[in-house]
């Protein structure tokens, strides 16, 4: 938990309650309710939004899949050209 152990988090809440007064715990507990709820809401955005970028992911794989099949298909269907022929004219076959 944020590079911390157990202990060591038990030691800061235990000197935050000495240090605290009485009087103020409740104000430091609605603060500390309203950080909980702002970041359990910030990692459930941050789900959402992984989850539909994988989504999208998952989606568009198929589509490379088809296009690198047909590209493959395409290429594999045309000959290469052999650039070595040579043209001999009447005079050279003569010879």
């Amino acid at each position: 938990m944020l590079g911390i152990s157990w202990t060591e988090f038990l030691v800061i809440v235990l000197v935050a309650i000495c240090v605290v007064p009485v009087k103020n715990w409740p104000d430091v507990a609605r603060f500390f309710g309203r950080v909980f709820k702002w970041v359990r809401n910030l990692v459930w955005k941050i789900t959402d939004v992984s989850e539909q970028i994988q989504q999208r992911i998952d989606l568009e794989k198929p589509i490379d899949d088809l296009i690198e099949n047909a590209t493959n298909d395409m290429f594999s269907a045309v000959k290469p050209i052999n650039k070595k022929k040579t043209f001999k004219t009447k005079k050279m076959q003569k010879k």
